[in-house]
């Protein structure tokens, strides 16, 4: 069976030639799959995409027409794709739900660290043979309250490395996970959290419910110099109003994986041009905002179970069976 993978970047390459199933042959696109491209993919019998690629009816309907049957999603979000257009054209999707939580997880942590310590600042310092420590006080995490929305499997790792700190935990999902709260973490109202929590972190999917959940009167709710992190989905927040809590200091630190508009920064080298993105560049003007480009998913074991069970999803639709993964 032939796969066209598009958003191919070098590692996705490696990867799958080691990981994948020998028996299926991919082709790789480094560019997004939109519908100026879709024609690409005449030939093939499915298609392997990313959090970025345009899944949208018009591309599915391209996509039917040049006899693709399958979307592999090697992610596990999929706000991306119209599902609806996708069950009417009878295109299977399949996504790859979890691959090694711990990875967000730590990557949260690690922003959480960074932005409290300051350390981006000490590095730069430190090179500079500047060793006053002014500018560079934090605080415990010990003691202080952290607000997690979101307790799937990224929320629940997240859970179990901060309470490794010391810190209370509040949390907010649909479904409540008793194994947290036999570990001590207390579920709550949304406004309840967003008041009561020193550091919020958001886990959970992008869906028309969560679109721009951190907007001004979420915000207004927060305690004054909170701190924000961001690891899921970049519409759950607006990001004029972060802005707008910035510049009032209501927002203290801020730490971001992921952009509302990332689709046309990230994954590139865009060193040698002009980004014309202001709202992006504004972000970039607070010394309080810590921003990676979409890496939090970034580790060896990730990689692997992407490929792994994105191999499976396709073995399943080649030998017309189900793998569980399908949306």
């Amino acid at each position: 069976m032939k796969i066209a993978v598009f958003s191919a970047q070098k590692y996705d390459q490696e990867s799958f030639r080691q990981w994948a199933d020998p028996s299926l042959e991919f082709s790789f696109f480094d560019v997004p799959l939109n519908q100026h491209n879709a024609g690409l993919t005449k030939g093939y019998q499915a298609v392997c995409v990313f959090v970025n690629d345009d899944l949208s009816k018009s591309v599915l309907e391209e996509l039917k027409a040049m006899g693709v049957g399958m979307i592999a999603l090697r992610c596990a979000g999929f706000n991306n794709v119209d599902l609806a257009a996708a069950k009417e054209l009878g295109l299977r999707v399949a996504r790859v739900p979890a691959y090694s939580p711990e990875a967000v997880a730590e990557h949260t942590v690690a922003m959480i660290l960074c932005l409290n310590r300051k350390l981006h600042k000490a590095y730069n310092r430190v090179r500079d043979d500047n060793f006053a420590l002014d500018g560079l006080l934090g605080f415990n995490l010990h003691g202080k309250t952290a607000g997690l929305i979101g307790t799937g499997r990224i929320g629940v790792a997240t859970a179990k490395i901060l309470l490794g700190f010391g810190m209370q935990l509040l949390c907010y999902d649909i479904k409540i996970d008793d194994e947290l709260v036999k570990a001590g973490v207390r579920y709550l109202p949304l406004d309840d959290l967003w008041a009561q929590s020193d550091i919020i972190s958001l886990h959970c999917p992008l869906t028309p419910q969560t679109q721009h959940l951190i907007n001004d009167h979420s915000l207004a709710q927060m305690k004054d110099g909170v701190m924000l992190i961001n690891t899921s989905r970049g519409g759950l927040i607006d990001t004029k109003a972060v802005i707008k809590a910035l510049k009032s200091r209501k927002i203290g630190y801020l730490g971001l994986d992921v952009y509302e508009q990332e689709a046309d920064l990230f994954f590139q080298d865009l060193s040698g041009q002009l980004i014309d993105d202001e709202v992006f560049k504004r972000l970039l003007t607070f010394p309080n905002v810590l921003i990676t480009g979409h890496q939090a998913f970034f580790t060896q074991e990730a990689l692997q179970q992407i490929c792994q069970v994105t191999s499976e999803n396709l073995l399943a639709f080649k030998t017309n069976k189900l793998s569980g993964n399908e949306l």
